[in-house]
């Protein structure tokens, strides 16, 4: 059987790693000081400056006896010039056992090319890494989804601005939590395993402590634990937490996923209103300089204010019907093809708002005033008693933030939890009655927010995919 040629690739990488060994030099390098990032290196370039650079060799290119290799880091790319009679017969011998992928450091002094290209023109290098698997074969652009998300390191190699949308990322969540504790906010961490799922109506992920011998769950969401620090007396506080919910998969939904949650006593969902315009266009600012972002091909502006628009007015705009007229709402839900069968009128109403309403949400726009019993932990709205006083934020259609005026009234907040059982609606197991306990000691009235950190990057960097934004992002399983 002949020899395929991916093994001979990789037969032959690894036939020049054993021959660096055999020169007494380690292929798998070590400590490297002095180490300058490329881009401000080129950026603060000086004829004759003498550097020192570390990184991936990506490209090889050979003119008569001059040698040009492309060498990046994480901050960008430089041009090599390697030259026998520069670094001599024993350097020569080396650099021929390089291949593309090798993680090298040089020694040199910049020049600029005929062609105008800043160049190292190398006096030493040192091998760091041997790549022992060659990069996928048209690597520069590589656009297979399949091999961009399950080998995201492929991906950050390959596509330089993968790496520039990670970079963003870090960047805006830095920034956010500045923002907030230059506003008084302090940042806690609650757990992730609960013994009851709560805050949010959505399926749990389950699992099992060995040594206390019970179920766990988790989270899908740290609202009740937040509130319970209310209670205790942190006035204003924010997690920036990873929540897990056993759900669909989609362009804007991973099972596992970044929400920034906050909560602030004496505020309502009007101070949250607030909050949210200021730090989102503060983000954007820091990230692309102004408050207008481009998202999906539209231009959104983020500078405050944004509309404010009542849910149940939308739904009459759009149906022609009351959002509380269970029988024509069930007739509707029909022909859009939405399950009623058994389920709470409710249910089938907000599925009939999500298909008529959303769709035309480019945003940013503030949908406020949600029906009570979509609401269990909201506060009900003074001006309508059928309603709460709730908003979403949404953002070329699609929702990226959720926020209340807090119920702190105990009594009624044990009602809707009955409620909620009694539907058995997904995340609602059993009452969390420690939170009602702490709620009876006194929870002040507060407004509290819950921000999807993913979906915000994604707006801010032009992102399509909430994989794109995410660096591991849940793969089905391959044979």
């Amino acid at each position: 059987m002949s020899e395929r040629p991916e093994d001979k690739l990789l037969a032959d990488r690894r036939a020049h790693m054993e021959a660096v060994k055999a020169k007494g030099i380690d292929p798998w390098g070590g400590r490297q000081d002095g180490v300058q990032s490329i881009a401000p290196l080129v950026a603060a370039y000086a004829e004759g400056l003498e550097v020192s650079a570390a990184g991936r060799m990506t490209g090889r290119r050979q003119f008569g006896k001059a040698n040009f290799l492309d060498l990046r880091d994480w901050t960008g790319k430089i041009q090599l010039y390697v030259k026998k009679d520069i670094v001599g017969d024993p350097a020569m011998e080396l650099f021929n056992l390089l291949d593309i992928g090798d993680l090298l450091s040089v020694k040199g002094k910049l020049f600029k090319t005929k062609t105008g290209e800043i160049t190292i023109e190398v006096k030493e290098f040192r091998v760091l890494t041997k790549s022992l698997r060659p990069l996928p074969e048209k690597w520069h652009g590589l656009s297979n989804v399949e091999i961009r998300y399950r080998q995201r390191y492929l991906d950050l190699i390959a596509n330089p601005e993968v790496m520039e949308t990670f970079r963003k990322r870090s960047q805006i969540v830095a920034e956010w939590r500045r923002w907030l504790t230059e506003r008084g906010f302090i940042e806690v961490e609650t757990p992730m395993m609960q013994p009851i799922p709560g805050g949010a109506t959505a399926k749990p992920f389950v699992t099992h402590h060995n040594a206390l011998d019970m179920q766990l769950f988790l989270r899908i969401a740290p609202e009740l634990y937040l509130k319970r620090l209310l209670v205790g007396g942190m006035e204003k506080v924010f997690e920036i937490n990873r929540n897990f919910r056993n759900e669909g998969i989609s362009p804007r939904h991973n099972p596992e996923f970044t929400m920034m949650e906050l909560y602030q006593a004496y505020s309502d969902y009007n101070g949250m209103m607030e909050l949210t315009e200021g730090l989102l266009s503060h983000l954007a600012k820091t990230v692309t300089g102004g408050t207008k972002v481009k998202f999906d091909g539209r231009e959104f502006e983020l500078a405050a204010p944004w509309p404010r628009k009542k849910y149940l007015e939308l739904f009459q705009e759009k149906a022609g019907f009351d959002w509380f007229d269970a029988e024509k709402v069930a007739a509707k839900a029909r022909e859009l093809k939405i399950e009623v069968g058994k389920r709470a009128p409710e249910a089938i109403a907000s599925d009939v708002w999500e298909h008529l309403v959303e769709p035309d949400l480019s945003g940013p726009v503030f949908v406020i005033d949600f029906p009570v019993e979509l609401s269990p932990l909201t506060k009900r709205s003074p001006r309508d008693p059928r309603t709460v006083e709730r908003f979403e934020l949404y953002i070329a259609n699609m929702e990226i933030a959720n926020a209340y005026t807090e119920l702190n009234d105990p009594i009624e907040q044990r009602e809707r939890f009955e409620r909620q059982l009694k539907g058995k609606e997904e995340g609602m197991e059993t009452i969390d009655e420690d939170f009602l306990v702490a709620q009876e000691h006194g929870m002040p009235p507060a407004g509290g927010i819950g921000i999807g950190v993913d979906r915000v990057v994604m707006v801010i960097t032009d992102s399509k995919s909430i994989r794109d934004v995410v660096l591991f992002p849940l793969m089905r399983k391959t044979d």
